[in-house]
């Protein structure tokens, strides 16, 4: 799945439309590990939080996009680049989901939502978004289903 839609910041979710409450985070909770990511676009840098580089396999929590993306499933790469390039040139809301491959572990699923901001103003922009890790890994072997 990659999605990506230009965004009019001036109208927001409408009021009650997405009702979230302490019950589905306690779901969400139970079902993932989530965790926020920003990008910054003058330098072209992310900032991943500990649990999002250690399950992209980066030794730090700053990285290019590059860098981050070569974990993903091969075929995926090029797409989720483009989706982060359309980003890059206009305000825009995305997601994509794809697997994380790192040599002798169990594959990673993961989900991303995120959105770009500021790129019409005089600087380059932002992007920021969360990460979505279910807590299960796919057997390399059976390609089985682990619980984590």
């Amino acid at each position: 799945m990659f999605k990506i839609i230009k965004t009019d910041l001036s109208s927001p979710f409408l009021p009650g439309s997405m009702e979230f409450d302490e019950t589905d985070n306690e779901l969400l909770t139970q079902y993932c590990v989530t965790e926020r990511w920003t990008g910054d676009l003058s330098n072209g840098l992310f900032a991943l939080g500990d649990k999002a580089a250690l399950a992209h396999g980066l030794p730090q929590r700053t990285c290019g996009l590059l860098n981050l993306i070569r974990c993903y499933e091969p075929l995926d790469r090029t797409r989720v680049l483009e989706l982060f390039e359309q980003a890059a040139a206009s305000s825009s809301s995305f997601c994509f989901s794809t697997t994380i491959h790192l040599d002798g572990a169990p594959r990673q699923p993961v989900f991303c939502v995120g959105e770009s901001t500021g790129l019409e103003e005089k600087y380059a922009g932002s992007i920021i978004g969360v990460f979505i890790f279910p807590r299960f890994q796919i057997d390399l072997a059976g390609r089985r289903f682990k619980r984590q």
